[in-house]
């Protein structure tokens, strides 16, 4: 990853700020993107980074931060989509049409905003890595997460649909089912009451560092055989090849 430049969205806590901690490490300069800087700021100070606002369910936003980034470092390596949000959780009959709709414009239009933004400037430079934290709930109902659920379903489809028509040229593509993960979202689910996954016992959640780690594995020749494909980090096969178990 050196000399590498990786935006990651929704960087300001959890899966995001973790991934910044691992790919600095790695040797690459990273660009932090959250709808604030105030959590970002001091985050990418210490890494050596770079904190940008950008509302990713806005296009002009996600605009201006690529065009930025760009200009800054003269290349785009590695785009994350990480930001997301589970809200509303709610019996679908009861949920907030607008509070529905928004969630939809994070999880599922801000990951297309962030790849139309970002894959012309890979493709003019020759190479690139687009990477999507996905979940579970993409590929099955839970109860009040339709918002979240339906919106995962359809960034794993567009992933899907990116690697249809961009592998050709070597544009690299893929999604991360990471499991429940420690961090403030599983704190609001379990707070719910509602469905399995709020009955999880906190310990079985596993850190955010191990998607991290993942994320950076995924952009190296080892995850070649997954291309296009949704990596399930409950395999144990995964997490070998990552280095989380023995």
């Amino acid at each position: 990853m050196q000399g590498k430049v990786v935006v990651i969205t929704g960087a300001s806590r959890g899966i995001g700020a973790a991934a910044a901690e691992v790919f600095a490490q790695a040797g690459a300069q990273v660009v932090l993107l959250s709808r604030g800087v105030g959590a970002t700021g001091p985050l990418a100070d210490r890494l050596g980074g770079l904190a940008m606002p950008c509302d990713v369910a806005d296009w002009g936003s996600v605009q201006v931060a690529m065009q930025a980034v760009v200009a800054r470092y003269g290349r785009l390596d590695v785009l994350i989509n990480n930001a997301g949000v589970i809200d509303p959780i709610a019996p679908l009959v009861a949920a907030d049409p607008a509070e529905w709709a928004a969630a939809v414009a994070v999880n599922l239009t801000g990951v297309f905003h962030g790849m139309r933004a970002a894959v012309p400037v890979m493709k003019a430079q020759g190479s690139g890595t687009v990477l999507t934290v996905s979940s579970g709930a993409a590929h099955a109902p839970l109860e009040g997460w339709s918002s979240y659920c339906s919106s995962k379903a359809g960034a794993a489809m567009l992933t899907r649909a990116l690697h249809l028509e961009e592998s050709g040229w070597g544009l690299r593509v893929m999604g991360l089912s990471p499991g429940t993960v420690a961090t403030e979202m599983q704190v609001k689910i379990k707070a719910s009451g509602i469905n399995p996954v709020a009955a999880l016992d906190p310990a079985v959640h596993i850190p955010a560092n191990w998607p991290a780690r993942a994320l950076l594995w995924m952009c190296g020749a080892g995850s070649d055989s997954y291309l296009g494909e949704e990596i399930k980090l409950r395999d144990d096969a995964v997490r070998r090849a990552v280095g989380l178990i023995g």
